[in-house]
Protein backbone atom coordinates (compact mmCIF):
# COMPACT_ATOMS: atom_id res chain seq x y z
CA UNK A 1 0.00 0.00 0.00
CA UNK A 2 1.27 3.47 -0.85
CA UNK A 3 1.85 5.78 2.10
CA UNK A 4 -1.10 8.02 2.94
CA UNK A 5 0.12 11.65 2.78
CA UNK A 6 -0.66 14.14 5.52
CA UNK A 7 -0.21 17.79 4.56
CA UNK A 8 0.39 20.91 6.55
CA UNK A 9 -1.69 23.95 5.61
CA UNK A 10 1.26 25.44 3.72
CA UNK A 11 1.76 22.23 1.73
CA UNK A 12 -1.95 22.05 1.01
CA UNK A 13 -2.02 25.59 -0.33
CA UNK A 14 0.87 24.75 -2.65
CA UNK A 15 -1.07 21.81 -4.11
CA UNK A 16 -4.24 23.88 -4.45
CA UNK A 17 -2.43 26.69 -6.28
CA UNK A 18 -1.35 24.32 -9.02
CA UNK A 19 -4.64 22.48 -9.39
CA UNK A 20 -7.21 25.19 -10.15
CA UNK A 21 -9.55 26.45 -7.44
CA UNK A 22 -12.71 26.23 -9.55
CA UNK A 23 -12.22 22.58 -10.46
CA UNK A 24 -11.35 21.63 -6.87
CA UNK A 25 -14.42 23.36 -5.40
CA UNK A 26 -16.80 21.74 -7.85
CA UNK A 27 -15.21 18.31 -7.31
CA UNK A 28 -15.29 18.76 -3.53
CA UNK A 29 -18.93 19.85 -3.50
CA UNK A 30 -19.97 16.88 -5.60
CA UNK A 31 -18.05 14.52 -3.33
CA UNK A 32 -19.84 16.01 -0.30
CA UNK A 33 -23.18 15.50 -2.01
CA UNK A 34 -22.37 11.87 -2.71
CA UNK A 35 -21.36 11.28 0.91
CA UNK A 36 -24.51 13.04 2.13
CA UNK A 37 -26.71 10.85 -0.08
CA UNK A 38 -25.16 7.75 1.49
CA UNK A 39 -25.87 9.08 5.00
CA UNK A 40 -29.41 10.34 4.24
CA UNK A 41 -30.81 7.99 1.63
CA UNK A 42 -34.45 9.02 2.20
CA UNK A 43 -35.08 11.95 -0.15
CA UNK A 44 -38.13 12.95 1.86
CA UNK A 45 -36.09 13.94 4.90
CA UNK A 46 -34.47 17.35 5.21
CA UNK A 47 -30.74 17.85 4.87
CA UNK A 48 -29.54 21.03 6.55
CA UNK A 49 -26.45 22.47 4.86
CA UNK A 50 -24.55 25.19 6.72
CA UNK A 51 -22.61 27.46 4.38
CA UNK A 52 -19.96 29.76 5.80
CA UNK A 53 -18.26 32.70 4.09
CA UNK A 54 -15.07 30.94 2.90
CA UNK A 55 -14.14 28.12 0.56
CA UNK A 56 -15.76 25.58 2.87
CA UNK A 57 -19.00 27.47 2.34
CA UNK A 58 -18.38 27.30 -1.41
CA UNK A 59 -18.10 23.51 -1.22
CA UNK A 60 -21.35 23.53 0.78
CA UNK A 61 -23.20 25.54 -1.90
CA UNK A 62 -22.06 23.19 -4.65
CA UNK A 63 -23.13 20.20 -2.53
CA UNK A 64 -26.52 21.75 -1.73
CA UNK A 65 -27.28 22.37 -5.40
CA UNK A 66 -26.24 18.82 -6.33
CA UNK A 67 -28.42 17.36 -3.56
CA UNK A 68 -31.41 19.45 -4.68
CA UNK A 69 -30.97 18.13 -8.21
CA UNK A 70 -31.14 14.57 -6.88
CA UNK A 71 -34.54 15.37 -5.33
CA UNK A 72 -33.45 15.70 -1.71
CA UNK A 73 -35.11 18.24 0.53
CA UNK A 74 -32.37 20.74 1.25
CA UNK A 75 -32.27 23.81 3.45
CA UNK A 76 -29.17 26.00 3.45
CA UNK A 77 -28.36 28.03 6.54
CA UNK A 78 -26.39 30.96 5.11
CA UNK A 79 -24.14 31.92 8.00
CA UNK A 80 -22.86 35.20 6.59
CA UNK A 81 -24.52 38.23 5.04
CA UNK A 82 -21.54 38.52 2.70
CA UNK A 83 -22.01 36.79 -0.68
CA UNK A 84 -19.68 33.84 -1.36
CA UNK A 85 -16.24 34.96 -2.48
CA UNK A 86 -15.50 32.34 -5.12
CA UNK A 87 -17.31 32.69 -8.49
CA UNK A 88 -18.18 28.98 -8.56
CA UNK A 89 -19.73 29.31 -5.08
CA UNK A 90 -21.81 32.30 -6.20
CA UNK A 91 -22.92 30.35 -9.26
CA UNK A 92 -23.92 27.36 -7.15
CA UNK A 93 -25.88 29.62 -4.76
CA UNK A 94 -27.70 31.26 -7.66
CA UNK A 95 -28.50 27.88 -9.22
CA UNK A 96 -29.75 26.54 -5.89
CA UNK A 97 -32.04 29.56 -5.43
CA UNK A 98 -33.32 29.39 -9.02
CA UNK A 99 -34.37 25.77 -8.50
CA UNK A 100 -36.46 26.79 -5.48
CA UNK A 101 -33.98 25.78 -2.84
CA UNK A 102 -34.67 27.08 0.66
CA UNK A 103 -32.15 29.59 2.06
CA UNK A 104 -32.48 30.77 5.66
CA UNK A 105 -30.43 33.09 7.87
CA UNK A 106 -31.55 31.68 11.22
CA UNK A 107 -31.54 28.15 12.55
CA UNK A 108 -34.69 26.41 11.22
CA UNK A 109 -37.31 26.08 13.90
CA UNK A 110 -39.16 23.28 12.16
CA UNK A 111 -39.47 19.86 13.79
CA UNK A 112 -38.33 17.11 13.51
CA UNK A 113 -34.56 17.50 13.44
CA UNK A 114 -32.91 17.20 10.04
CA UNK A 115 -31.88 13.78 8.84
CA UNK A 116 -28.37 15.11 8.31
CA UNK A 117 -26.40 18.30 8.90
CA UNK A 118 -23.63 19.17 6.45
CA UNK A 119 -21.07 21.39 8.18
CA UNK A 120 -19.52 23.88 5.77
CA UNK A 121 -19.19 26.72 8.26
CA UNK A 122 -15.44 27.04 8.81
CA UNK A 123 -12.48 25.37 7.13
CA UNK A 124 -8.74 24.92 7.43
CA UNK A 125 -8.02 28.65 7.44
CA UNK A 126 -9.23 29.13 11.03
CA UNK A 127 -6.53 31.10 12.87
CA UNK A 128 -8.36 32.25 16.01
CA UNK A 129 -11.14 31.20 18.34
CA UNK A 130 -14.59 30.93 16.81
CA UNK A 131 -16.42 34.27 16.64
CA UNK A 132 -19.67 34.63 18.68
CA UNK A 133 -22.18 34.38 15.77
CA UNK A 134 -20.65 31.13 14.55
CA UNK A 135 -20.22 29.90 18.13
CA UNK A 136 -24.02 29.80 18.48
CA UNK A 137 -24.44 27.87 15.24
CA UNK A 138 -21.95 25.22 16.36
CA UNK A 139 -23.81 24.91 19.67
CA UNK A 140 -27.04 24.28 17.74
CA UNK A 141 -25.34 21.66 15.53
CA UNK A 142 -23.97 19.79 18.53
CA UNK A 143 -27.29 19.95 20.33
CA UNK A 144 -29.41 18.85 17.37
CA UNK A 145 -29.03 15.09 17.79
CA UNK A 146 -28.64 14.76 14.02
CA UNK A 147 -25.69 13.03 12.32
CA UNK A 148 -23.15 15.52 11.01
CA UNK A 149 -21.03 15.38 7.88
CA UNK A 150 -18.11 17.82 8.20
CA UNK A 151 -16.58 19.26 5.04
CA UNK A 152 -12.77 18.97 5.15
CA UNK A 153 -12.55 19.60 8.93
CA UNK A 154 -15.15 20.02 11.69
CA UNK A 155 -15.77 23.74 12.14
CA UNK A 156 -13.78 25.12 15.07
CA UNK A 157 -11.07 22.45 14.96
CA UNK A 158 -7.60 23.64 13.98
CA UNK A 159 -6.67 21.33 11.11
CA UNK A 160 -2.94 21.75 11.72
CA UNK A 161 -2.80 21.11 15.47
CA UNK A 162 -6.03 19.39 16.49
CA UNK A 163 -6.83 22.21 18.94
CA UNK A 164 -10.45 23.19 19.54
CA UNK A 165 -10.66 26.93 18.97
CA UNK A 166 -13.19 27.68 21.69
CA UNK A 167 -15.83 25.31 20.35
CA UNK A 168 -15.97 22.78 17.54
CA UNK A 169 -18.52 20.69 15.69
CA UNK A 170 -18.69 17.07 16.81
CA UNK A 171 -18.95 15.30 13.48
CA UNK A 172 -20.21 11.81 12.75
CA UNK A 173 -18.10 11.71 9.62
CA UNK A 174 -15.48 14.03 8.16
CA UNK A 175 -14.80 14.08 4.44
CA UNK A 176 -11.45 15.74 3.97
CA UNK A 177 -9.93 16.74 0.65
CA UNK A 178 -6.65 16.39 -1.23
CA UNK A 179 -4.91 14.77 1.75
CA UNK A 180 -5.26 14.14 5.46
CA UNK A 181 -4.36 16.91 7.91
CA UNK A 182 -2.52 16.30 11.17
CA UNK A 183 -5.21 17.99 13.27
CA UNK A 184 -7.77 15.39 12.24
CA UNK A 185 -5.73 12.67 13.94
CA UNK A 186 -3.99 14.21 16.96
CA UNK A 187 -4.92 15.96 20.22
CA UNK A 188 -8.70 16.67 20.12
CA UNK A 189 -9.14 15.72 16.46
CA UNK A 190 -10.13 12.07 17.02
CA UNK A 191 -12.84 13.15 19.48
CA UNK A 192 -14.44 15.58 17.02
CA UNK A 193 -13.96 14.12 13.53
CA UNK A 194 -15.82 10.85 13.76
CA UNK A 195 -14.97 8.56 10.85
CA UNK A 196 -12.47 10.29 8.56
CA UNK A 197 -12.42 9.69 4.81
CA UNK A 198 -10.28 11.44 2.22
CA UNK A 199 -11.01 12.30 -1.41
CA UNK A 200 -7.87 13.48 -3.19
CA UNK A 201 -9.96 15.27 -5.86
CA UNK A 202 -7.64 13.90 -8.54
CA UNK A 203 -4.51 15.60 -7.21
CA UNK A 204 -3.20 12.78 -5.05
CA UNK A 205 0.11 12.56 -6.92
CA UNK A 206 0.82 16.23 -6.28
CA UNK A 207 -0.13 15.80 -2.61
CA UNK A 208 2.26 12.85 -2.24
CA UNK A 209 5.10 14.86 -3.77
CA UNK A 210 4.49 17.82 -1.47
CA UNK A 211 3.96 15.90 1.79
CA UNK A 212 6.57 15.57 4.52
CA UNK A 213 4.09 13.65 6.69
CA UNK A 214 2.21 10.39 6.43
CA UNK A 215 -0.62 8.64 8.25
CA UNK A 216 0.64 5.70 10.25
CA UNK A 217 -1.69 2.73 9.73
CA UNK A 218 -1.26 -1.06 9.93
CA UNK A 219 -1.27 -1.23 6.14
CA UNK A 220 1.61 1.25 6.04
CA UNK A 221 3.92 -0.61 8.40
CA UNK A 222 3.04 -4.29 7.79
CA UNK A 223 5.47 -4.74 4.86
CA UNK A 224 8.41 -3.59 6.99
CA UNK A 225 8.81 -6.81 9.01
CA UNK A 226 9.13 -10.07 7.08
CA UNK A 227 8.04 -13.50 8.36
CA UNK A 228 10.80 -15.46 10.05
CA UNK A 229 12.70 -18.16 8.23
CA UNK A 230 12.39 -21.67 9.61
CA UNK A 231 16.19 -21.81 9.76
CA UNK A 232 16.48 -19.21 12.51
CA UNK A 233 18.06 -19.02 15.95
CA UNK A 234 17.81 -16.51 18.76
CA UNK A 235 20.98 -14.76 17.69
CA UNK A 236 19.22 -13.69 14.49
CA UNK A 237 16.87 -11.53 16.53
CA UNK A 238 19.41 -9.70 18.64
CA UNK A 239 19.98 -8.91 22.29
CA UNK A 240 18.02 -6.15 23.95
CA UNK A 241 19.03 -4.54 27.24
CA UNK A 242 16.73 -2.57 29.53
CA UNK A 243 18.37 -0.35 32.15
CA UNK A 244 16.20 1.09 34.91
CA UNK A 245 14.00 -0.15 37.72
CA UNK A 246 15.35 1.71 40.72
CA UNK A 247 14.06 1.09 44.22
CA UNK A 248 10.26 0.97 44.24
CA UNK A 249 10.08 1.12 40.43
CA UNK A 250 11.33 -2.31 39.40
CA UNK A 251 8.06 -3.00 37.58
CA UNK A 252 8.73 -0.38 34.91
CA UNK A 253 11.95 -2.04 33.76
CA UNK A 254 10.43 -5.51 33.94
CA UNK A 255 7.46 -4.40 31.84
CA UNK A 256 9.81 -3.02 29.19
CA UNK A 257 11.86 -6.21 29.24
CA UNK A 258 8.80 -8.45 29.01
CA UNK A 259 7.46 -6.39 26.11
CA UNK A 260 10.82 -6.74 24.37
CA UNK A 261 10.62 -10.53 24.64
CA UNK A 262 7.00 -10.64 23.50
CA UNK A 263 7.81 -8.39 20.54
CA UNK A 264 10.50 -10.75 19.33
CA UNK A 265 13.94 -9.88 20.68
CA UNK A 266 16.13 -12.99 20.74
CA UNK A 267 17.08 -12.41 24.37
CA UNK A 268 16.62 -9.62 26.87
CA UNK A 269 18.93 -8.43 29.63
CA UNK A 270 17.42 -6.29 32.39
CA UNK A 271 19.87 -4.30 34.52
CA UNK A 272 18.00 -3.18 37.63
CA UNK A 273 19.40 -0.17 39.46
CA UNK A 274 17.84 -0.56 42.90
CA UNK A 275 19.31 -2.20 45.95
CA UNK A 276 16.09 -4.22 46.27
CA UNK A 277 16.45 -5.77 42.81
CA UNK A 278 15.23 -9.38 42.59
CA UNK A 279 17.48 -12.10 41.17
CA UNK A 280 14.79 -13.35 38.80
CA UNK A 281 11.49 -12.17 37.34
CA UNK A 282 9.06 -14.89 38.45
CA UNK A 283 6.44 -13.65 35.99
CA UNK A 284 8.86 -13.85 33.05
CA UNK A 285 11.80 -16.11 34.01
CA UNK A 286 13.13 -15.89 30.44
CA UNK A 287 14.40 -12.39 31.24
CA UNK A 288 18.09 -12.33 32.17
CA UNK A 289 18.63 -10.05 35.14
CA UNK A 290 22.20 -8.92 34.64
CA UNK A 291 24.57 -6.13 35.58
CA UNK A 292 25.37 -2.99 33.65
CA UNK A 293 28.51 -4.43 32.13
CA UNK A 294 26.59 -7.12 30.25
CA UNK A 295 23.75 -4.73 29.41
CA UNK A 296 26.25 -2.49 27.63
CA UNK A 297 27.05 -5.33 25.18
CA UNK A 298 23.51 -5.50 23.78
CA UNK A 299 22.54 -4.68 20.20
CA UNK A 300 19.94 -2.16 21.35
CA UNK A 301 19.43 -0.55 24.74
CA UNK A 302 16.34 0.92 26.40
CA UNK A 303 17.30 3.25 29.23
CA UNK A 304 15.12 5.06 31.73
CA UNK A 305 12.02 3.04 32.70
CA UNK A 306 11.80 3.39 36.48
CA UNK A 307 15.38 4.71 36.71
CA UNK A 308 14.35 7.39 39.21
CA UNK A 309 15.75 10.90 39.62
CA UNK A 310 18.00 12.33 42.24
CA UNK A 311 16.09 14.76 44.49
CA UNK A 312 19.09 17.08 44.35
CA UNK A 313 20.31 18.79 41.19
CA UNK A 314 23.73 19.20 42.82
CA UNK A 315 24.02 15.50 43.68
CA UNK A 316 22.97 13.46 40.63
CA UNK A 317 22.41 9.73 40.93
CA UNK A 318 24.89 7.17 39.61
CA UNK A 319 22.55 6.58 36.65
CA UNK A 320 22.58 10.28 35.80
CA UNK A 321 26.26 10.83 36.54
CA UNK A 322 27.90 7.83 34.88
CA UNK A 323 25.47 5.42 33.20
CA UNK A 324 23.74 7.89 30.88
CA UNK A 325 26.96 9.53 29.64
CA UNK A 326 28.42 6.08 28.95
CA UNK A 327 25.32 5.00 27.05
CA UNK A 328 25.32 8.16 24.94
CA UNK A 329 28.95 7.49 24.04
CA UNK A 330 28.19 3.96 22.79
CA UNK A 331 27.30 3.35 19.12
CA UNK A 332 24.47 0.88 19.88
CA UNK A 333 20.91 1.95 19.10
CA UNK A 334 19.60 3.75 22.17
CA UNK A 335 15.97 4.25 23.25
CA UNK A 336 15.72 6.93 25.95
CA UNK A 337 12.50 6.91 27.95
CA UNK A 338 11.02 8.23 31.20
CA UNK A 339 13.66 9.21 33.76
CA UNK A 340 16.44 9.18 31.17
CA UNK A 341 14.58 11.99 29.40
CA UNK A 342 14.09 13.87 32.67
CA UNK A 343 17.78 13.58 33.50
CA UNK A 344 18.74 14.95 30.08
CA UNK A 345 16.24 17.79 30.39
CA UNK A 346 17.94 19.05 33.56
CA UNK A 347 21.56 18.47 32.51
CA UNK A 348 23.07 20.69 29.80
CA UNK A 349 26.10 18.43 29.58
CA UNK A 350 23.96 15.43 28.69
CA UNK A 351 22.09 17.55 26.16
CA UNK A 352 25.35 18.59 24.50
CA UNK A 353 26.60 15.01 24.42
CA UNK A 354 23.36 13.77 22.89
CA UNK A 355 23.30 16.56 20.34
CA UNK A 356 26.97 16.87 19.39
CA UNK A 357 28.76 13.64 20.26
CA UNK A 358 26.33 10.77 19.83
CA UNK A 359 27.11 8.48 16.86
CA UNK A 360 24.50 5.72 17.00
CA UNK A 361 20.74 5.82 16.34
CA UNK A 362 18.90 7.72 19.07
CA UNK A 363 15.19 7.36 19.81
CA UNK A 364 13.35 9.51 22.37
CA UNK A 365 9.88 8.62 23.64
CA UNK A 366 8.53 11.59 25.63
CA UNK A 367 5.00 12.20 26.78
CA UNK A 368 3.97 15.89 26.60
CA UNK A 369 5.31 16.83 30.05
CA UNK A 370 8.68 15.22 29.32
CA UNK A 371 8.78 16.95 25.94
CA UNK A 372 8.11 20.26 27.69
CA UNK A 373 11.04 19.71 30.04
CA UNK A 374 13.34 18.90 27.14
CA UNK A 375 12.21 22.03 25.29
CA UNK A 376 12.24 24.30 28.32
CA UNK A 377 8.57 25.17 27.96
CA UNK A 378 5.20 24.12 29.39
CA UNK A 379 3.08 21.08 28.70
CA UNK A 380 0.28 23.35 27.48
CA UNK A 381 2.58 24.92 24.89
CA UNK A 382 3.65 21.50 23.65
CA UNK A 383 0.02 20.43 23.28
CA UNK A 384 -0.87 23.61 21.41
CA UNK A 385 1.22 22.39 18.48
CA UNK A 386 2.32 18.80 18.94
CA UNK A 387 3.79 18.47 15.48
CA UNK A 388 6.00 21.54 15.87
CA UNK A 389 7.19 20.34 19.28
CA UNK A 390 8.09 16.88 17.97
CA UNK A 391 9.95 18.28 14.95
CA UNK A 392 11.85 20.71 17.15
CA UNK A 393 12.99 17.87 19.42
CA UNK A 394 14.04 15.75 16.44
CA UNK A 395 16.17 18.52 15.01
CA UNK A 396 17.59 19.72 18.32
CA UNK A 397 18.82 16.29 19.40
CA UNK A 398 19.34 14.70 15.95
CA UNK A 399 17.00 11.96 17.14
CA UNK A 400 13.92 9.98 16.16
CA UNK A 401 11.04 11.17 18.34
CA UNK A 402 7.65 9.86 19.32
CA UNK A 403 5.58 12.47 21.14
CA UNK A 404 3.06 10.22 22.83
CA UNK A 405 -0.59 11.05 23.30
CA UNK A 406 -3.80 11.09 21.31
CA UNK A 407 -2.49 10.71 17.77
CA UNK A 408 1.16 10.10 18.65
CA UNK A 409 3.53 12.11 16.45
CA UNK A 410 6.72 10.51 15.12
CA UNK A 411 9.28 13.06 13.92
CA UNK A 412 12.72 12.74 12.36
CA UNK A 413 15.78 14.97 11.98
CA UNK A 414 15.24 15.46 8.24
CA UNK A 415 11.84 17.11 8.84
CA UNK A 416 9.77 14.06 7.91
CA UNK A 417 7.02 12.98 10.30
CA UNK A 418 3.98 10.78 10.75
CA UNK A 419 0.85 10.77 12.87
CA UNK A 420 -0.44 7.49 14.26
CA UNK A 421 -3.99 6.40 13.47
CA UNK A 422 -4.21 3.49 15.93
CA UNK A 423 -4.89 3.45 19.67
CA UNK A 424 -7.53 4.44 22.19
CA UNK A 425 -7.78 5.80 25.77
CA UNK A 426 -6.85 2.38 27.15
CA UNK A 427 -3.24 3.35 26.50
CA UNK A 428 -3.54 6.00 29.22
CA UNK A 429 -2.45 3.57 31.90
CA UNK A 430 0.62 3.10 34.07
CA UNK A 431 3.37 1.17 32.29
CA UNK A 432 2.03 1.67 28.79
CA UNK A 433 5.04 3.78 27.82
CA UNK A 434 7.44 1.19 29.26
CA UNK A 435 5.82 -1.43 27.04
CA UNK A 436 6.19 0.81 23.99
CA UNK A 437 9.88 1.36 24.73
CA UNK A 438 10.42 -2.39 24.97
CA UNK A 439 8.67 -3.01 21.67
CA UNK A 440 10.81 -0.37 19.95
CA UNK A 441 13.94 -1.99 21.32
CA UNK A 442 12.86 -5.45 20.15
CA UNK A 443 12.24 -4.23 16.62
CA UNK A 444 15.66 -2.58 16.53
CA UNK A 445 17.16 -5.92 17.53
CA UNK A 446 15.34 -7.63 14.67
CA UNK A 447 17.00 -5.40 12.10
CA UNK A 448 14.50 -2.63 11.46
CA UNK A 449 16.29 0.68 11.02
CA UNK A 450 15.47 3.24 13.66
CA UNK A 451 12.87 5.25 11.73
CA UNK A 452 10.86 2.17 10.85
CA UNK A 453 11.30 0.50 14.23
CA UNK A 454 9.85 3.54 15.97
CA UNK A 455 6.84 3.86 13.68
CA UNK A 456 6.11 0.13 13.54
CA UNK A 457 6.19 -0.07 17.33
CA UNK A 458 3.95 2.98 17.81
CA UNK A 459 1.40 1.61 15.33
CA UNK A 460 1.48 -1.93 16.79
CA UNK A 461 1.19 -0.59 20.35
CA UNK A 462 -1.96 1.32 19.40
CA UNK A 463 -3.34 -1.58 17.37
CA UNK A 464 -2.88 -3.85 20.39
CA UNK A 465 -5.01 -1.53 22.51
CA UNK A 466 -7.63 -1.41 19.75
CA UNK A 467 -7.74 -5.21 19.55
CA UNK A 468 -8.14 -5.48 23.31
CA UNK A 469 -10.98 -2.95 23.32
CA UNK A 470 -12.69 -4.71 20.41
CA UNK A 471 -13.16 -7.80 22.56
CA UNK A 472 -14.17 -5.87 25.68
CA UNK A 473 -10.79 -5.76 27.44
CA UNK A 474 -10.62 -1.98 27.72
CA UNK A 475 -10.37 0.81 27.19
CA UNK A 476 -11.40 1.12 30.86
CA UNK A 477 -9.07 -0.94 33.00
CA UNK A 478 -6.72 -2.04 30.25
CA UNK A 479 -3.29 -2.82 31.73
CA UNK A 480 0.18 -2.48 30.28
CA UNK A 481 0.77 -6.22 30.59
CA UNK A 482 -2.33 -6.91 28.50
CA UNK A 483 -1.11 -4.45 25.86
CA UNK A 484 2.23 -6.26 25.65
CA UNK A 485 0.59 -9.65 25.20
CA UNK A 486 -1.75 -8.33 22.52
CA UNK A 487 1.12 -6.58 20.73
CA UNK A 488 2.70 -10.00 20.24
CA UNK A 489 -0.47 -11.22 18.54
CA UNK A 490 -0.66 -8.09 16.38
CA UNK A 491 2.93 -8.41 15.19
CA UNK A 492 2.43 -12.08 14.36
CA UNK A 493 -0.73 -11.30 12.37
CA UNK A 494 1.06 -8.60 10.43
CA UNK A 495 4.03 -10.88 9.71
CA UNK A 496 1.70 -13.70 8.61
CA UNK A 497 0.06 -11.30 6.16
CA UNK A 498 3.42 -10.93 4.43
CA UNK A 499 3.98 -14.69 4.03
Amino acid sequence: MRPIPVLTTEELRAVESGAGAERLMIAAGRAVAEAARALAADTGQTILVIAGPGNNGGDAWVAADALLQSFHRVVVLEASATPPKAPEARDARAAFASRGGSIVREWPAASPAPALIVDGLLGIGLARDVDPPFHGIIERVNGSGAPVLAIDVPSGLDSSTGRVRGIAVRATRTLTFIAHKAGLHTLDGPDFCGVVACDDLGVGEAAAREAHGLLLTPATVTPWLAPRRRNSHKGDFGTLAVIGGNRGMVGAALLAGRAGLLAGAGRVYVALLGSDAPAVDPGQPELMLRGLEEAFTADAIVAGPGAGRSPSATSPSLFERTTLPALIARPAALVLDADALNAIAFDEGLQRALRDERKGPTLLTPHPAEAARLLGTTTARVQEDRLAAALTLAQRFHAHIVLKGSGSICAFPDGRWSVNATGNPGLATAGSGDVLAGIIGALLCQGLEARRALQYAVCAHGAAADACAARGVGPVGLTASEIALEARAVINRWCAAMA
